[in-house]
C-alpha cells in the first residue's frame, strides 16, 4: 500500500516537471521569434521610410477668356477627357469681326495715304532735278555774259584809244560804250537769273523734305492701324478657346448664354497623366532620403493596390518657412517643433496607365533606402 502511495506521488511530480519544460521550450521559442520579429521591423523601418501626410498633386489648367461676350457654345462637360487643341468654348464674334472690318479699312486708307506722299516724292524730285538743270543753264548763261563782258571792255577800251587819235567815228565810239553797258547789263541779269535758280532749287529740295517727312509720319500711322488690326484679329482669334494641354475638364462654371468678362475663370483642365506626389516627411526621417530612390505607394481609394516610383527632389526648406506666417525661433517663447519637408516623388511611367490617381487623393509612400 505504501509503494502504491508513493507511485501514485510521483506520477503528478514527473508531469509537472514535463509541463514546465515543455513552457520553458514554447517560451524561448517564442522569445526567438520575437526577436527575429523585432530584428526585421527595426530593420524593414530603417530601409522603409513611410509617412501618411501625403497627398497627389498635378498642374491645374486654369482656363479663363482674354475678351468679354456672350458665350455662344459650349464643346465639352465636367470631367470629359480632352486632347490639347480640342475647342472648348465659342464667344459670340460678330463684334469682334466688326472691329476687323474696320480696322482694316482704316488702314487700307492709310496705305493709300502713303502712296499719295509717294507720288508727291516722286514729283518733288523730278522738280528739284528740274531746278538743277535751270541752274546749270543759268550758270552757263552767265559765263557766256561774262565772256561777252569782257570783250566788250576790250572792245572800249580800243575803240576809246582810236577815238582820241580820231582814227574812228564819234558814233562808233558811243556805240562800243553802250555795247559794253549792255554787257555790263546782261551779267547782272544772269547773275540774278542764277540766284533765282538757285533759290527755286532750295525751296525744291525742301518741299522733298517735306514730302518725305510726311512720307515717314504717314508710315508710322500705318503701323498704328496694322498694330490695331493685329490686335483686333486677335481678339477675333480669341473668341474661340482650346485646350491648352491633354487632360480632364473640371470646376466647369460657365453656360451658353452666360456674359463673361476677360480675365473670368470657366473651367479647368487637369492633365492626369503628368501628376507626381507630394509627401511631408519628418526632418528625422530624411537623413539617407536621396533622389532616385524607389517608392511604393499606398492609396486610401485603392487598398489593394500599390503604385510605384521614385524620389525626384526635396524642398529647400520646410512647409511652415513658406506658411503665411512662418515661425519667429527668436522672440524668446521658442518651443522645438519637428519639421515636416515636403519631398517631391514622380509615378513611373507604366505604373498608373489608366489614369486612376486623381489631384488631391491622400497617399502612404514609403521610400524604399539601401546602404
Amino acid at each position: 500500500m505504501e509503494e502504491i502511495k508513493q507511485s501514485e506521488t510521483a506520477q503528478p511530480s514527473r508531469n509537472n516537471h514535463k509541463r514546465n519544460i515543455a513552457a520553458l521550450v514554447i517560451f524561448a521559442v517564442l522569445a526567438v521569434i520575437g526577436a527575429f520579429v523585432v530584428f526585421f521591423y527595426i530593420q524593414y523601418k530603417n530601409t522603409h521610410i513611410s509617412t501618411d501626410d501625403a497627398f497627389v498633386d498635378g498642374h491645374v489648367h486654369v482656363i479663363a477668356s482674354k475678351v468679354s461676350g456672350t458665350v455662344k457654345n459650349i464643346h465639352v462637360v465636367d470631367n470629359q477627357s480632352v486632347k490639347k487643341g480640342d475647342l472648348l468654348l465659342e464667344i459670340d464674334p460678330a463684334d469682334y469681326d466688326t472691329k476687323v472690318s474696320e480696322a482694316s479699312a482704316e488702314m487700307s486708307a492709310e496705305k493709300a495715304k502713303v502712296r499719295e506722299v509717294d507720288a508727291r516724292i516722286e514729283a518733288s524730285k523730278k522738280q528739284v532735278l528740274e531746278a538743277l538743270a535751270v541752274v546749270e543753264v543759268s550758270r552757263a548763261n552767265l559765263e557766256l555774259q561774262q565772256a561777252n563782258l569782257a570783250q566788250a571792255e576790250i572792245d572800249m577800251r580800243r575803240t576809246e584809244n582810236l577815238y582820241k587819235k580820231d582814227a574812228v567815228s564819234k558814233e562808233r565810239y558811243e556805240k562800243t560804250m553802250t555795247g559794253n553797258k549792255v554787257a555790263l547789263a546782261q551779267v547782272k541779269a544772269a547773275e540774278e537769273q542764277l540766284k533765282q535758280a538757285e533759290k527755286a532749287v532750295e525751296t525744291q529740295r525742301a518741299l522733298f523734305k517735306q514730302a518725305e517727312a510726311a512720307r515717314s509720319s504717314q508710315t508710322s500711322s500705318v503701323g498704328q492701324k496694322e498694330a490695331m488690326l493685329t490686335a483686333a484679329e486677335l481678339n477675333f482669334g480669341y473668341t474661340k478657346i482650346y485646350a491648352p494641354s491633354d487632360g480632364y475638364i473640371t470646376r466647369k462654371t460657365v453656360e451658353v448664354g452666360n456674359q463673361i468678362q476677360a480675365g473670368q475663370p470657366l473651367m479647368s483642365v487637369v492633365p492626369l497623366g503628368d501628376v507626381w506626389l507630394v509627401a511631408n516627411y519628418k526632418e528625422t526621417q530624411l537623413e539617407r532620403v536621396k533622389p532616385g530612390q524607389k517608392v511604393k505607394i499606398k492609396v486610401d481609394t485603392y487598398p489593394g493596390r500599390t503604385f510605384e516610383g521614385e524620389v525626384d527632389s526635396i524642398m529647400a526648406g520646410t512647409g511652415s518657412v513658406f506658411s503665411l506666417l512662418p515661425p519667429e525661433n527668436a522672440t524668446g517663447n521658442y518651443v522645438k517643433v519637428v519639421q515636416r519637408i515636403p519631398v517631391k516623388i514622380v509615378l513611373d511611367k507604366n505604373t498608373d496607365p489608366e489614369h486612376a490617381l486623381r489631384v488631391g487623393m491622400s497617399v502612404g509612400p514609403t521610400i524604399i533606402v539601401r546602404d
